[in-house]
């Protein structure tokens, strides 16, 4: 895998933002934000397909990657699409730039990542986060970035 942000690095994150509580409307922060310049190139952190591209939501524009082991890729807060529904992508490819859209509106700009996966994943950590339970079905991008 790679950092899904050109040029960016591991000081661009705070890798204890993952799983932060409270975060917001969405209670849990379920993955990492990755901050750089607006129009920054965010490109694809490993090989895949396309599986949607969305506007609207708190995540604004966003791009959702099926990658392997059946885990998907989250890309939140565009500031703009380069991609389409069904798009082959390998590491690196293209993906969109570094936004503020949706609820990041108004925040510096960042690339909200997150990994999802169908099948649960059990942490022997013992986890006391709100939401604790939903934990198993989102892998920290921190981890696999390193």
């Amino acid at each position: 895998m790679i950092i899904p942000v050109q040029g960016a690095t591991t000081s661009n994150w705070d890798d204890n933002s993952f799983w932060a509580y409270p975060w917001g409307t969405s209670i849990t922060h379920k993955g990492i934000d990755i901050f750089a310049d607006r129009g920054t190139p965010v490109i694809a952190a490993t090989k895949g397909i396309v599986v949607y591209t969305h506007e609207g939501g708190k995540g604004g524009k966003s791009v959702m990657v099926l990658g392997p082991k059946w885990r998907f890729h989250y890309y939140a807060h565009l500031d703009a699409i380069e991609t389409f529904p069904l798009a082959p992508v390998k590491a690196g490819s293209l993906l969109g730039t570094v936004g503020d859209t949706g609820n990041a509106k108004g925040k510096p700009p960042h690339l909200h990542y997150a990994i999802t996966t169908p099948f649960p994943y059990v942490s022997l950590k013992d986890d006391k986060a709100v939401q604790g339970w939903k934990k198993m079905f989102y892998l920290d991008p921190d981890t696999w970035l390193r």
